[in-house]
């Protein structure tokens, strides 16, 4: 029975036959001792098709369906072209191998084709992969190194879901840098205390404040050139012109020892860098209250930023805080306690981390424990709902927040709190609300700039026009007024002929009514005359 090999490479897909299995019996060792040497493997195994990727996308969707166990389309298509017929009723006279059991079972479901995978065909297979760039005639040394990286690296990025924004790794970092530079401008204030006390020791007392002191010691440097000339600058970094005042006359009655020039300046550079330590803290608090904003906005509006970071950078990552259960998450950072806690058969911690959150503190002492666990549940729950969640909301987180509220009030006052569902179905409804808020505002937004769009190309478009209209007709403003003072002309003195043509023809109408009524009048007394005569013949 012959035996066909798919090899499946990041350039394309491979189809070898091996010759003489017979020969060797199916010996592993015999391959293994045959694979390194390319003269004795070339003529055990032989290339009898090649198919080639399109592209890197088509090597990519290729690789990711053969990760899954799964044929495409092209692949299917290569093996029938490529492997021999079988006819209808009968047994197919050779076998395919393949390097991961599930496809070869995919395959046989598919097209009937029977696949195997053992130990002899990965030995096989690895010495084609080993002298693959030979087996092929056009391939230029150097080309499939490179379509492995490229293939590598995309198959990785897709495989991860690389999100630079979600990156949990920078809070990790930051919240352990915040930690040092908690203890580390502790330190330095102390020292700057302590070394600025020899020349002014009553300072300490005025001032708490670790950043103040600093800042006055660099702005008073010699304590006997302290007056009140300086004392709008003491009221500006202290914000109180009482301690000002204070801070001047106890450098008057001071009992300090005198610094020369050369100690007083190390002082304020000491002091100085203080200063910027304490500045920059201030500055990736911020930046850890942002990147917390991205990665857990859920578990940052439950419990606070700095102990979500916490919490975080304990587990190792979001998703292994995500995956712990939340009595794992409610004792995480007391692990030593709990351990010596077994080990003696004593009581085991109720808190961890978890204990740095303010419901805790707020909780009574009988019901410190309780409150751990119910934070500890919803802290498990908001974490969940940040690693899995596509979108990044604090809908959740808020409400939440509310429900432990809801939980310290039930301690207290004995008010019953919410539901689980209830509370989850108003997260949801708040979250789709903000949605559609959301899009209502960039409909809006996107109308009346087409609107305002509109707008201008219609008014450039009349400008256009009317310039055009000036262009054409070759008229300046000038000749336009010309032309208007000579049509005023033509038209007064058009009215005027008129006026003139009504006139007379008002006097000739005038003229025809008066004969009209002369003949009038001589008709009625000829008439008058007639019927007189008349009379006088009848009588």
């Amino acid at each position: 029975m012959a035996l066909y090999l798919l090899y499946e490479s990041a350039s394309g897909y491979g189809l070898f036959l091996a010759h003489g299995i017979d020969e060797i019996g199916q010996n592993t060792e015999a391959v293994r001792n045959s694979v390194v040497d390319l003269n004795r493997f070339g003529k055990v195994v032989k290339i009898d098709a090649f198919n080639p990727f399109e592209s890197a996308l088509d090597a990519l969707n290729q690789c990711n369906a053969v990760s899954e166990g799964q044929m495409t389309d092209e692949l299917r298509n290569f093996l029938e072209l490529s492997l021999p017929k079988v006819k209808e009723g009968k047994k197919p006279k050779f076998s395919l191998g393949v390097a991961d059991p599930k496809i070869g079972s995919y395959i046989y479901e598919e097209t009937k084709i029977p696949c195997q995978s053992n130990e002899f065909v990965l030995e096989l297979i690895r010495g084609i992969r080993l002298h693959f760039d030979r087996f092929i005639d056009n391939l230029k040394p150097g080309d499939l190194e490179k379509a492995q990286l490229g293939l590598g690296h995309s198959y990785s990025r897709a495989k991860v879901k690389f999100n630079v924004n979600r990156v949990d790794n920078m809070v990790i970092q930051a919240i352990f840098l915040l930690d040092t530079l908690d203890k580390d401008v502790n330190s330095f204030s102390m020292r700057v205390r302590e070394w600025y006390s020899w020349h002014f020791p009553e300072l300490v007392k005025i001032v708490n404040d670790n950043y103040l002191y600093a800042k006055l010691a660099k702005y008073i440097e010699d304590k006997s050139e302290l007056s009140e000339d300086k004392l709008s600058g003491l009221v500006d970094i202290l914000g109180d012109e009482d301690k000002a005042k204070e801070v001047i006359e106890a450098a008057k009655a001071s009992m300090g020892q005198d610094l020369s020039p050369v100690d007083l300046v190390n002082v304020k550079m000491f002091a100085q860098r203080v200063m910027d330590l304490a500045e920059y803290r201030k500055k990736l608090y911020d930046y850890l209250v942002a990147k917390m904003s991205d990665i857990a906005p859920n578990l940052a509006a439950l419990i606070g930023e700095v102990v979500g970071a916490r919490l975080i950078s304990h587990a190792g990552s979001l998703t292994n805080i995500a995956k712990c259960p939340s009595s794992t998450l409610q004792i995480l950072g007391a692990e030593k306690a709990l351990f010596r806690a077994l080990k003696t058969k004593g009581n085991t911690p109720k808190y961890g981390l978890i204990f740095h959150s303010s419901f805790i503190g707020r909780a009574s002492a009988k019901n410190k424990g309780r409150m751990a666990r119910y934070l500890a549940n919803k802290c498990s729950i908001a974490s969940r709902i940040d690693c899995f969640s596509e979108k990044s909301t604090t809908s959740f987180g808020d409400k939440l927040r509310e429900q432990v509220e809801e939980r310290l009030d039930f301690y207290d006052k004995g008010v019953a709190p919410r539901k689980n569902i209830e509370v989850m179905k108003a997260a949801m409804e708040n979250d789709l609300n903000k949605d559609t808020e959301m899009e209502a505002e960039n409909g809006s937004e996107h109308a009346s700039k087409k609107s305002k769009k509109k707008k201008s190309k219609d008014n450039e478009a009349i400008e256009d026009g009317d310039k055009e209209n000036a262009v054409v007709n070759g008229e300046s403003k000038s000749e336009k007024k010309k032309k208007k003072n000579k049509r005023s002309l033509e038209e007064r003195s058009e009215a005027n002929e008129n006026s003139k043509e009504n006139g007379e023809e008002t006097e000739k109408k005038k003229k025809k009514k008066k004969s009209k009524d002369v003949e009038m009048e001589d008709a009625s007394a000829v008439s008058e005359g007639k019927k007189k005569k008349k009379k006088k013949l009848t009588e």
